[in-house]
């Protein structure tokens, strides 16, 4: 496992998951990730919720759990610093396989950052050079 150039922390605050909400999104499988770009500062936050559409707590709780476990895995890898994520568990979380729920989750972490990185141009690039 790949050890993160950046901090990871969680998130609490009711405003930033209603902030990453509004955010770009992406439904995988069993998972939609939302991520939204905060600042620059090397520093990943990651937040996790259920619904009760779920289920009952216990339902929501394992879900919770599993996803915690995606985003520990992936997240140091796939996740862009300076980013809050939100993990949203949608129907079939708690069944879906292990290795189907973590390719959910891989995949949405990477279209999120290639979205990202396709409508933000690269300061660096020179402009295109008219012939």
């Amino acid at each position: 496992m790949p050890v993160a150039a950046f901090r990871i922390e969680r998130l609490k605050k009711r405003a930033d998951f209603l902030a990453c909400a509004k955010a770009a999104s992406c439904a995988r499988g069993a998972v939609v990730v939302q991520a939204r770009p905060r600042d620059a500062a090397p520093l990943v936050r990651v937040g996790f919720t259920a619904t009760r559409r779920i289920g009952g707590a216990v339902e929501r709780n394992r879900a919770k759990r599993r996803m915690r476990e995606a985003a520990r895995r992936l997240v140091p890898e796939h996740a862009r610093p300076g980013f809050d994520y939100v993990l949203v568990a949608r129907g079939g979380v708690t069944t879906r396989p292990w290795a189907r729920l973590l390719d959910d989750v891989k995949t949405a972490l990477i279209r999120l950052a290639a979205d990202r990185d396709s409508r933000v141009p690269d300061p660096s690039a020179s402009p295109p050079q008219a012939d």
